[in-house]
């Protein structure tokens, strides 16, 4: 049996599970907790699933490209680290948020902000490319 009929199996019980904890809470007052260990197994299992391919595909294929793309990422998120700055903040609920989660905050703004710009740069260019092309 291949890895994709498995993972087929596990997606139909889950979805099972799931439609019937949903009616569980729907009709009783602690469905609530089931719906909850329904969530978190099912990203438990999804992040495990994620890593295998991951992993798979990474010994697999091109080491030193991986690698690279990798390493590419942390200078980003590095990039980002610098940009951003640490104020102690006070929260809605009361609670202060510390200089460091503010600055780490910032910091995935900022990676998501540079990755978006290179995303939204790289599909502008292979559009051109592509026009001049013709």
């Amino acid at each position: 049996m291949g890895l994709h009929k498995v993972l087929r199996i596990v997606v139909l019980i889950l979805a099972v599970v799931g439609i019937v904890s949903l009616l569980m809470e729907l009709f009783s007052d602690n469905g609530l907790n089931l719906q909850l260990y329904v969530a978190y197994i099912t990203l438990a299992l999804t992040i495990f699933i994620v890593l295998v391919y991951v992993l798979k595909e990474t010994f697999s294929g091109n080491l030193k490209k991986t690698l690279m793309s990798l390493g590419a990422f942390i200078l980003v998120v590095i990039i980002g680290y610098v940009l951003s700055e640490g104020v102690e903040t006070e929260m809605r609920d009361g609670e202060m948020l510390s200089e460091s989660g503010s600055k780490w905050v910032g910091t995935g703004l900022h990676t998501f902000y540079i990755l978006a710009i290179v995303a939204i740069g790289s599909m502008i260019y292979s559009g051109i490319k592509k026009a001049m092309m013709k």
